[in-house]
């Protein structure tokens, strides 16, 4: 989806926790650029680590892995995740920092 309009978004991805192969890489992070996202947030790992830190892209993951995912699925988009004992639902606000991830809890009750 950061091939899609992100009108300064932050893209939520719940890859389970795994950080077997990277979710994410430059060429999908430039896509994320290009197309306006402020950032991700990933339960799970991504690659080309220096070259994601030159970027003006904010991006928080669980570690960095040189594998490819095998892009077995595509997702599912607009949907409720569980990511850290955090429920992230579509349209909370999320902010990040070097200190990690926080979701506005307001915005997540009054979408129940």
């Amino acid at each position: 989806t950061l091939n899609q309009p992100g009108d300064g978004a932050v893209l939520v991805i719940d890859g389970d926790g795994s950080i077997a192969t990277a979710l994410m890489g430059d060429m999908i992070a430039e896509a994320g650029v290009r197309n306006g996202w402020n950032g991700v947030v990933i339960n799970g790992a991504v690659r080309d680590r220096e070259a994601l830190a030159e970027m003006e892209f904010g991006i928080k993951a669980l570690a960095s892995n040189p594998r490819k995912s095998s892009k077995d699925g595509a997702g599912e988009i607009d949907v409720t995740v569980e990511i850290g004992g955090a429920t992230v639902r579509p349209g909370a606000m999320v902010f990040a920092d070097a200190d990690g991830v926080a979701v506005e809890k307001q915005a997540a009750e009054t979408q129940r």
